[in-house]
């Protein structure tokens, strides 16, 4: 016996989830592996061990079909483009948007070019480009100037760029904003997120803006009124703040970087296409952004794994990183809530992880052995 309701209830992803949100073509038929409705986690251990009176939730995009967020947009952007007849897609990528093309491109049975800097890529990322199918150019150069190529090349050959200036990436992004709203009923009163090219601030940016009932200039779409989402009865939205790596800061230092370097390879970019976006979202939301050692951001890394079980990229730990700076510094209101962007999953950069653990100890395989380390450690 066929269990209809179980079919008719079933998720398929964010095309189908909010249609009616996005800026696609009616008839287009959704490219999807299911993505979206990643868990919001309330932190307990870190909040309880830094004696703070703020609820801290995590957004783990790190749960996304290829363990990031870049699945979002990629599923518009991806949709769109093969509604429009095309048959090949290009990205320049520090890892996470190349794992996410190459996978859509396989799922929709279209050709992905990836650009990446050679020898600048983690592992983890790299595989997933290659399985699943990707034509990978390494070249002699970083993300900036791999993004100057493919924007260049988007004009002169017969692919789609896929990079968040293709603003059906945003539009795929700012979903992650729906979903939180309506998993607390309500914006939160901080978001902290990692900043790299700058589109995901901005993406969020355009999500809390649509459900407050307010145009912002970031919105490639909207002409001033967007008309998505149910309105929120105040307006509120919450105040965006943006982390970056000290080697990679460009909205710390007033201007782009040229030779960004940082341990947390998502956010090593010096230029970011998103910029103007960026800074309008941080005036109008009344935030700020901040710069962090690639210390700091391992620490918090390892902080999340250790105490909450929640396992994530360097770059994504920057969020946690920045709010427990900020925290320290007396910068947010007590009481308030706060939601922590994770970007992509540990298991993105496992020599990153693995550098900065314990190694794993080796005893003869007998009880004796085995006993006493665990009691050594119980002590």
């Amino acid at each position: 016996m066929t269990n209809t309701g179980q079919a008719a209830t079933r998720y398929t992803g964010l095309v189908d989830k909010y249609r009616d949100r996005l800026p696609i073509r009616a008839d287009a038929q959704a490219v999807s592996l299911g993505e979206g409705d990643t868990p919001l986690v309330r932190l307990e251990n870190i909040p309880a061990a830094l004696g703070i009176d703020i609820d801290v939730y995590v957004k783990y995009e790190g749960l996304n079909p290829t363990s990031s967020f870049k699945d979002r947009g990629m599923t518009v952007a991806v949709t769109q483009a093969v509604a429009e007849g095309s048959r090949a897609v290009i990205c320049a990528s520090t890892g996470n948007t190349s794992a996410s093309a190459a996978a859509y491109a396989a799922r929709a049975g279209i050709i992905a070019f990836v650009l990446i800097p050679e020898g600048k890529i983690a592992l983890g990322k790299l595989a997933q480009a290659m399985m699943h199918g990707a034509l990978v150019i390494q070249i002699k150069g970083n993300f900036d100037r791999g993004m100057g190529l493919v924007k260049a090349l988007a004009d002169e050959a017969p692919v789609t760029l896929v990079n968040s200036v293709n603003p059906y990436r945003l539009q795929g992004q700012k979903t992650a904003a729906f979903e939180i709203i309506e998993a607390l009923g309500k914006p939160p009163d901080y978001h902290c997120l990692p900043v790299g090219n700058a589109g995901n601030i901005t993406a969020h940016w355009i999500g809390y803006s649509e459900h407050a009932g307010l145009n912002t200039a970031a919105c490639a779409f909207c002409a001033g009124d967007c008309g998505f989402l149910p309105r929120s009865a105040d307006g509120r939205r919450p105040r965006m703040l943006g982390y970056q790596a000290s080697g990679a800061a460009p909205f710390l230092r007033g201007a782009m970087v040229d030779k960004p370097e940082t341990v947390a390879t998502a956010i090593r970019i010096g230029h970011p296409q998103s910029w103007d976006f960026a800074w309008a979202a941080s005036r109008e939301s009344g935030g700020w952004f901040a710069e962090l050692s690639d210390e700091q951001i391992l620490a918090a890394q390892k902080m999340l794994a250790e105490q909450e079980g929640i396992f994530c990229e360097p770059a994504s730990a920057a969020s946690v990183a920045g709010l427990i700076q900020d925290l320290r510094a007396g910068k947010l209101v007590a009481g308030s809530s706060v939601v922590c962007t994770l970007t992509g999953h540990g298991l993105k950069d496992p020599d990153t992880a693995i550098r900065q653990s314990s190694e794993p100890i080796t005893v003869e395989a007998e009880m004796d052995a085995v006993k006493r380390i665990i009691l050594d450690n119980m002590a």
